[in-house]
This record gives C-alpha cells, structure tokens and sequence, in this order.
C-alpha cells in the first residue's frame, strides 16, 4: 500500500473537519473515531494498534483520530466523559463503540463486525457462555457486562436479556429488570429464559411485608389445613420470600384436595413457579412428578 494510501485510512481530524471526515465518509466505508489525548497513556497502547489492524484491513474501514485537548466540541457532543473512547460510524451514524484499552484480538472482533466478517449473533452467543462461566466463578460484574455487549450486538438475544435481568434481580433491583423486560422486542419476551425471569418478578411481587405477615398465614394454615383460600395465600407469600419449595407443598395438597378450587388457581400458580425454576430445576422435577401423580391417579 502506498503511503498516501495509508494516509487515507489513517488521519487526524478537528472539530471543523469532523463531518467530511467521518460523517459524510462513513457512507462510503465504516469510520471508526479513536478520542485521545496527549497526556493519556492507554490512548498511546490503543491507538497503534488501531493503526495496525486497519491498515491491515486494505480500505475496508478507516481511521480517525481526534485530539479532545484541541477539539472539544465533537467529543463533547457524543458525550465522551473518559479516555481512550472508541466509536464506529456507518451511513453517517454511530452504531458501535468501546472505552479504555482493549486486547488485540478484541479490537480485531470489533472491527471484523464492522466489515461483516464476523456474525454479531455467533458472538453474542460467546459472550452468553463467557458470562455463564463468569457468574459460576461468582464475578457478577463480569458476567453483567458480558451480556450487556451480547444484547448490543444482538437484540434478539433471550439469554442475554434474561441473563442481565437476573443480575438485575440479584443486586436488588427488580424495577430495572422488569423495565429492561417491557423495553425488549417482543419475540425476545416470548424466549423461555426471559419467560423464566418475568415469572419470577411475579413470585416477587407477592412477598409478605415482614415475618410477622408469615408466621400469622402459617398459623392460620395449621389451625385450618382444609381453607385453601388461606393455603394458597401462604404460598404466594413463601414463593415471594424465595421459599419456592415450602410453596409448591401447598399448592400440591390444595390441588389434591380440590383442583377446580378458585378456577384452578392453586395449579395455575404452581405453573409459574416451574416456569420460574426452569424444567431442570430439582424443585421442577419433583413438582411435576407429584402434580402428575395427583392429577392422573
């Protein structure tokens, strides 16, 4: 490659030069924008690495640079707060991104997805397993941001969403969760996983208010076992305090004692609780093998 060449992947630009050199040429050719600063020491790791791998690519993206020192009004537009930020312009729009250094082979994925030699949704399945194996080692920030690029680079993905809503859910925040639920495609709702989540933001919502609401439903329970109206009461609440099994005991003896009860309710909410474990929960396995010996005897 001549240098002039190189120098047409490759170039500075100014807040003035900005939209010529990055809006207008993104529609010809992905434009990745590399914010830097003299005095930043990951910008002087990052940036000729990004100067290798696109050169390497042989005009099949480009690269610019842009001094936040000298030019404040772009990187002040596209809110970039810290440094090195990385963003990727297409058709004059901004579509990808990254902050701080990255390893090699990370900036390559990035830049191959921008070329379209990497399938967004077979990456986002790695970063799905990444994340899995993240949260068994017990790193839930790890696993958390994992998924959250999994989902960036497919929207579609049930275990990503479903993943997230879980750390979401795990930390306390259970109004995040079911928002970031309400906000995704809908065919995405329908994945079992994410149907596993929105079932247990359900059970959540029946949590007593304190130990004393507990102890009266069990009191109640035990001085009259055959008010299944009491019964199901109590297992809503101990599927609220995460008691899923202590539920699912009730549910079973009031279905035994009379299915049809209150339109089915006892079976009804029995079902959310195994969509909430998951068919390979024990708890799961075991509901529905006693459930099925009730209702087939």
């Amino acid at each position: 490659m001549t240098e002039t060449a190189a120098t047409e992947l490759v170039k500075h630009a100014t807040d003035m030069s900005f939209m010529a050199d990055v809006i207008e040429a993104s529609k010809e050719v992905p434009v990745i924008v590399d914010f830097w600063a003299p005095w930043c020491g990951p910008c002087r790791q990052l940036m000729p690495v990004l100067e290798k791998l696109v050169t390497a690519e042989g005009g099949k993206v480009k690269l610019v640079k842009v001094n936040t020192d000298e030019n404040q009004g772009v990187s002040g537009q596209l809110g970039v707060r810290s440094l090195p930020t990385i963003f990727a312009f297409k058709d004059g729009q901004p579509v990808d991104g990254f902050m701080g250094a990255q390893p090699e082979s990370e900036i390559k994925k990035f830049i191959d997805r921008l070329t379209g030699e990497v399938d967004p949704a077979e990456e986002a399945e790695e970063l799905v397993a990444r994340a899995k194996d993240s949260l068994a080692a017990g790193d839930p920030g790890g696993a958390a941001q994992d998924y959250a690029q999994a989902l960036q680079l497919n929207p579609e993905s049930g275990e990503a969403l479903a993943g997230l809503a879980r750390i979401y859910m795990n930390s306390g925040n259970e109004e995040g969760a079911a928002q970031m639920i309400a906000s995704a495609p809908e065919s995405v709702r329908e994945h079992p996983e994410v149907a596993a989540v929105l079932s247990m933001l359900t059970l959540k919502e029946e949590a007593p208010e304190d130990d004393d609401e507990l102890a009266g439903l069990k009191a109640k329970v035990a001085n009259s076992p055959d008010d299944l109206d009491a019964r199901l009461e109590l297992a809503r609440a101990l599927a609220g305090a995460g008691d899923n099994a202590g539920a699912v005991d009730h549910l079973l003896y009031s279905i035994e004692k009379n299915r049809m009860h209150d339109d089915e309710a006892a079976r009804k909410f029995l079902l959310t609780i195994f969509e909430a474990e998951g068919t390979e929960s024990d708890i799961s396995k075991d509901g529905r093998r006693r459930l099925s010996s009730i209702l087939f005897a």
